[in-house]
């Protein structure tokens, strides 16, 4: 019998251990000095081979299930470039304290497409290989420039069989055309609330009356067009959070039942604030909590609220499916299946390398509209996104569930090297899947139904709390 290398974490009062292509169990420590010294009891070795964790020989189906298994999981990244970022202007309506994006003031120029570079960026489109396309329409604040949007998603509907425009706007001025703009099933908003009036007053619009007005649009489109057209994420700094229950009423104001709790990501204009001592450690507390008050809200509901991030992870944990979100899949190939057209036509693999460049730290740009592609600047890059080699992550129990960020990386490190367990991304997802498996195993009934409507299960299944001994 050959066992598949096997990974392990102390989860609760058990040892959670994994294999690369993502199966997993719970073990007893016994069992797991058992597996390490070599001593597998014949009924070990049973359960292994029945799990599906162990082959006889290369080719039987153990092996064949396992091979599938894994390579179902890293699918997402072989896509050809279907989802495309647009910035048609860096100018904005409104000076957010810690914008990521280093917008330019609504009154300035120079910071919007041409009509060279729209006729290029429409060239581009054309050229993609796909017949289902997503468009996501950033800035600056991307309304100020409507007509620049409707050139871009008139064309779309024309050359591709399935064309979606997302819209990421503050939505804090909107006339009539904006309206109408709006009045389409494939066009979706996609806005921020950071909390209660007092918050978003304080981090994004200046003044009350301001927020009001953000607030009284926002209630308009959903009155017009449904909750379900439009996404809205609160940006919370961890050192100044928003009250959760407030945050939560706001949302639900609006019928929003999917919220994606997101930290202030230090990039762009918000890196003159320096991410401060234990800010990590307090957002990650925050994150449990928030989770934990979302179970007490859910029990006995049918229609429940969710973490969207949350809700991805414990999806991705069971295997369902959910291995194309960009901020945590393996490999995470930069620039393959989806890239940034930034205002002044240049190509950027991320939106988050585009913001590194804005502030000069470093130049990831990847060619631009008018002469194509280039991604000389990130092959070496695309040599290191994925996590099954790495030294650390090899020895991980959540490596199989787990991604890569070396964009941030760069970002917050100006290296890609960095011992794993030492950068952000691993310490706020280990967080992350730690609090994932604690409810995953939990026998507690308010737990379970979330997990089950988060996940599409109709029951949570016991057999995820039976330990191996």
């Amino acid at each position: 019998m050959h066992t598949w290398p096997l990974r392990f974490r102390d989860v609760g009062d058990a040892v959670v251990m994994s294999n690369e292509a993502g199966a997993w169990f719970r073990a007893s420590h016994h069992f797991v000095d058992r597996y390490a010294s070599a001593r597998l009891t014949e009924e070990d070795r049973g359960f292994l081979l029945a799990s599906g964790l162990a082959f006889e020989k290369t080719g039987d189906l153990s092996f064949t299930s396992h091979a599938y298994r894994w390579s179902v999981r890293r699918t997402a990244a072989n896509r050809s470039i279907d989802y495309v970022i647009l910035v048609p202007t860096l100018r904005c309506n409104l000076s957010c304290s810690y914008c990521q994006v280093s917008r330019a003031a609504e009154k300035a120029t120079g910071y919007d497409w041409d009509d060279k570079t729209l006729s290029a960026v429409l060239r581009f489109l054309d050229g993609l290989e796909t017949e289902r396309v997503q468009i996501e329409f950033q800035g600056g604040e991307p309304l100020l420039r409507l007509d620049l949007l409707n050139a871009v998603r008139d064309f779309c509907r024309r050359r591709f069989k399935q064309s979606r425009f997302v819209v990421c706007s503050n939505f804090q001025v909107v006339d009539e055309a904006i309206w109408a703009f709006f009045d389409t099933d494939d066009t979706q908003l996609s806005t921020s609330i950071d909390g209660d009036v007092g918050t978003h007053t304080r981090q994004r619009t200046g003044s009350e009356a301001a927020t009001a007005a953000f607030l009284g649009n926002l209630e308009k489109f959903v009155g017009r067009f449904g909750a379900g057209r439009v996404s809205a994420l609160p940006t919370i700094d961890p050192t100044s959070p928003p009250d959760l229950e407030e945050l939560l009423s706001t949302y639900g104001r609006f019928g929003i039942r999917s919220i994606y709790l997101r930290p202030i990501n230090r990039q762009g204009f918000a890196r003159r604030r320096p991410e401060a001592e234990g800010e990590l450690k307090a957002w990650n507390a925050l994150h449990g909590a928030f989770i934990d008050r979302l179970v007490e809200l859910n029990y006995g509901r049918d229609e429940v609220l969710e973490e969207y991030y949350f809700s991805h992870l414990l999806r991705r944990i069971l295997g369902r499916g959910a291995n194309g979100h960009v901020d945590i899949r393996n490999p995470n190939p930069v620039g393959t299946n989806y890239v940034v057209v930034d205002y002044d036509g240049a190509f950027y693999p991320t939106d988050e390398a585009r913001m590194m460049s804005r502030v000069g730290q470093i130049d990831l740009s990847i060619g631009n509209v008018r002469d194509g592609l280039d991604y000389s600047m990130v092959d070496q890059l695309n040599a290191a996104s994925f996590n099954d080699l790495d030294p650390d992550c090899q020895h991980c129990a959540y490596q199989p569930f787990c991604g890569v960020d070396l964009i941030d990386d760069i970002s917050r490190y100006g290296r890609i090297d960095l011992p794993r367990h030492q950068t952000y991304f691993c310490r706020r997802h280990i967080a992350l899947f730690d609090k994932a498996f604690e409810m995953i195993i939990s026998p507690d009934l308010k737990v379970q139904h979330s997990l089950s409507k988060w996940t599409g299960v109709d029951r949570w299944p016991s057999a995820f709390r039976e330990v191996w001994a």
